[in-house]
């Protein structure tokens, strides 16, 4: 009897430890799961991935989990659909033309970093920070030297017929240079004229595809001589490839400002954490990487620009488009509707208008 009770008595103990070592584990585990950030962003962000979040990480102690997601247009759009389970902490590549729609859908939460004062004013582009700036560039038309000579000079030229079947843009429904591309037309011809104007473009043969990264491939294999870009792209086509035949254009009505944003996403797990990498995102450490990576402009004015920008835009050559926020905020989804209408459903502007009742 007494030796079963030792061997019950050591049977205890081992059980005990046993569950005390779970324990301990579990709650391990629970701490390095609470110390991973998932960020969802587009696919070029990959680009500059690789050069700051090893910095964040090293700096936090903590491990950095990016799923690349398409265009902004669809990582916003994966937002949406993951919103009653959201499985990221952290978006960044939001820009000022699906700002409206992020806010609306009610994906992403309110945050000013404690650094903003880094940020020029005029670039706070969501007076709310549901979203943070941390670039901005110029939407452009871009052409190849190497097939063209005169290049159009505005909107309106894009309408004519040298150029029929010649220009490749990306959908404003899943593309945000689309979006922006879209809020550009409305800003110059108005809230009625840029039904109108599409309309032209669409007897004229424009191409519409997905994202980004399509329209640049099709005019890069020399498939289109035009593509809707940004003004940064020349420099980037010389400091990867060396070429030197791709242009970007200053447009005569001026060129749509885009701004792009990180936010925190509504029920982050890791809250605090994507509060550290937005403020992060402002530093020097990140910002310095933005021209050679996301080929933008960084917000933080301390950081030099390199020497290959002399082959892109010029602020100061540029005249911005903008759209007022509120503005875009009450219309966008109309001007969505309205735009799928006239360019896929085949309605005529007149019909589309009167149809606003």
């Amino acid at each position: 009897m007494k030796r079963f009770a030792v061997i019950l008595g050591l049977l205890l103990i081992a059980t005990t430890l046993g569950c005390i070592t779970q324990s301990q584990t579990s709650t391990e585990s629970t701490v390095e799961e609470e110390q991973k950030l998932v960020i969802y962003s587009y696919d070029s962000f990959e680009y500059i991935a690789s050069e700051v979040i090893p910095k964040f990480e090293e700096k936090y102690g903590v491990k950095v989990e990016l799923q690349l997601i398409g265009d902004a247009g669809e990582v916003l759009n994966r937002l949406i659909l993951e919103k009653d389970n959201p499985r990221a902490d952290l978006v960044i590549g939001v820009d000022n033309s699906l700002l409206a729609k992020a806010i609306e859908a009610g994906v992403v939460e309110p945050y000013k970093p404690e650094n903003i004062n880094l940020v020029p004013e005029n670039l706070i582009f969501d007076p709310t920070f549901h979203l943070t700036p941390y670039d901005y560039g110029y939407i452009a038309i871009n052409y190849r030297e190497d097939m063209i000579q005169n290049p159009p000079k505005s909107l309106e030229d894009l309408t004519k017929p040298e150029w029929k079947g010649k220009l490749v843009i990306e959908d404003p429904r899943t593309s945000s240079p689309g979006a922006a591309f879209l809020l550009w037309t409305i800003a110059v011809y108005g809230d009625d004229g840029y039904l109108y104007y599409w309309k032209k473009l669409k007897e004229n043969d424009v191409h519409i595809v997905k994202g980004w990264t399509e329209a640049w491939t099709a005019f890069m294999n020399g498939e289109f001589p035009l593509v809707l870009s940004y003004a940064t792209s020349p420099a980037a086509t010389v400091y990867y490839d060396n070429i030197t035949y791709v242009k970007a254009i200053a447009f005569e009505e001026g060129n749509y400002m885009q701004i792009e944003g990180a936010g925190i996403v509504k029920g982050a797990k890791n809250k605090e954490l994507a509060k550290k990498f937005i403020e992060f995102m402002l530093t020097e450490d990140f910002q310095s990487a933005i021209p050679t990576n996301q080929w933008m402009y960084p917000v933080n004015p301390n950081v030099e620009l390199p020497e290959v920008f002399k082959y892109a835009l010029q602020p100061e050559e540029i005249k911005p488009v903008t759209l007022d926020p509120e503005y875009v905020k009450e219309n966008f989804e109309r001007w969505i509707k309205e735009w799928t209408a006239l360019m896929v459903e085949g309605k005529s502007p007149e019909e589309i208008i009167a149809s606003r009742g």
